[in-house]
């Protein structure tokens, strides 16, 4: 194999040992940091209020697995609505891949949770704390003396409080903002079944970010491995143009006043900042790389550079291999076209289920074991339980049923017309009875509405059981 190929045979954190091969990202620089800055506070701020925000006594985003209960931008919604929940999972999977094959790995370097918190969170702390790259090379080979263990010690301190920080918002998602005050109010003692889940989460953020960092995008993560199979010459990555960079006689160092063109070397000057800056501990002028992670941190150093030496920016910059080679531009591709289609068709038909989505979700059976009942009257009669659920946040008055198929009587057990509180539920039992002489089968479907007030609120149909025989 080719030697400049060998870095293909391993992960860029490894030595030739196969042992962990620590990397120290010099802090970056630049417009593209400042842009993912304001994008990561953004998405930070979100992340922490949402539990917080309520919308009519509602959390704005609830994901309570063990209860069963579900708030997506303040609208309950409940295990009957899962199949929406499938519908919007595909819509993001296919979101996320369409945005792969158009732009490679943006929701790695922009908007994933781990590098928001990795480069925007601990990182900028550890460059508070520890200083820049060289710094933190020096106290790492430094003895542990009172400077190291104050500068190491206030680090993991802070490291460990955010980590907590972290698994109680996460925490505040899964059971509700409310219930978290109460148990921080009442205290861990009191809570010893969710006090330690929520230590043992800490540890895990800890571990993650204080250590296994990078890692988690190159080894467990498994996008990195599925970019593999979505990227062609057409997406767009960060990309180095070696055709530039290049040339026919390569790279070489700066020289002032020299005609690199004409000299026939290429504008990198082999400066080595866009491996320094790079979190993942690549080299970008390797070409697209599986550790690659599209932060854009080798753009602004070698942006940076180009203009201390009165060269072109966009030396390293979002291109396609095909940009570089050819130098085409961007084009909607039949792949793009077919992900974009489906993307739209999905999308159209959640917003018509949410659209269509009943207010009040009604279940009637016929209870179990019960047959038929002739009355004094001629009439015949099934009993029934119901089960009525309310996913709004406003309370359903006056609700009661009305036969829809047929003409007979609904006969309540208890009262005619009752209530459903705000995302409630209303359970009970009734009579039907109707004339034989509706009837066709000894099994007829026949439909209920269900009312509140003078206001159909949903409709359901369930099996009416008579004689074998009719005239």
């Amino acid at each position: 194999m080719d030697n400049q190929e060998k870095f293909r045979d391993s992960i860029g954190t490894l030595d030739q040992e196969g042992k962990r091969s620590w990397v120290y990202p010099k802090k970056p620089h630049g417009v593209f940091y400042n842009y993912r800055k304001y994008v990561s506070y953004f998405l930070l701020l979100f992340l922490f209020a949402a539990p917080f925000i309520k919308i009519n006594g509602h959390q704005f985003l609830l994901f309570n697995i063990l209860e069963r209960k579900f708030n997506i931008f303040g609208f309950p919604f409940w295990p009957q609505d899962f199949y929406l929940f499938v519908i919007a999972l595909l819509i993001g999977v296919i979101f996320i891949a369409l945005f792969t094959v158009a732009f490679g790995r943006i929701f790695c370097g922009w908007i994933c949770p781990q590098t928001i918190f990795m480069e925007m969170v601990f990182r900028r702390i550890e460059y508070a704390i520890e200083g820049d790259r060289g710094k933190q090379i020096r106290l790492d080979k430094a003895p542990w003396n009172k400077d190291k263990i104050l500068k190491k010690g206030t680090k993991w301190t802070i490291f460990a409080i955010i980590s907590f920080l972290i698994a109680n918002v996460f925490l505040a998602y899964l059971i509700g903002s409310d219930e978290l005050i109460k148990y921080i109010t009442n205290g861990p003692a009191s809570h010893l079944g969710t006090f330690i889940p929520l230590l043992i989460f800490t540890a895990v953020f800890y571990f993650v970010f204080a250590w296994f960092r990078e890692q988690v995008c190159i080894i467990a993560c498994p996008y990195g491995r599925l970019q593999g199979v979505l990227l062609d010459e057409k997406s767009i990555v960060v990309a180095y143009d070696h055709k530039r960079g290049e040339r026919e006689e390569g790279r070489q160092r700066f020289r002032k006043n020299q005609d690199r063109a004409a000299a026939g070397v290429g504008d990198c000057i082999d400066c080595s900042q866009c491996v320094q800056v790079c979190p993942t501990g690549i080299d970008i002028r390797n070409g697209t790389q599986l550790e690659c992670v599209n932060c854009t941190a080798c753009m602004d150093a070698c942006d940076s550079i180009m203009e201390n030496v009165n060269l072109p920016k966009g030396l390293i910059r979002y291109a396609s291999e095909e940009n570089i080679e050819k130098k085409t531009k961007f084009q909607f591709t039949p792949r793009l076209k077919g992900y974009t289609a489906v993307l739209l068709i999905l999308t159209g038909f959640l917003i018509g289920l949410l659209l269509i989505r009943s207010d009040v979700e009604a279940k009637v059976l016929r209870l179990p074991g019960q047959l038929y009942e002739l009355k004094d009257s001629g009439h015949i009669s099934n009993v029934y339980t119901y089960k009525l659920l309310n996913k709004t946040n406003t309370v359903m008055d006056s609700v009661h049923f009305k036969l829809a198929s047929m003409t007979g009587d609904i006969k309540m057990v208890k009262k005619d017309f009752f209530s459903i509180g705000e995302s409630g539920m209303a359970k009970g039992t009734f009579f039907i009875e109707v004339d034989p002489s509706q009837l066709t089968d000894s099994n007829n479907e026949i439909e209920i509405e269900v009312y509140s007030k003078d206001r159909i609120i949903d409709r359901t149909t369930t099996n009416f059981m008579g004689p074998q025989t009719f005239k």
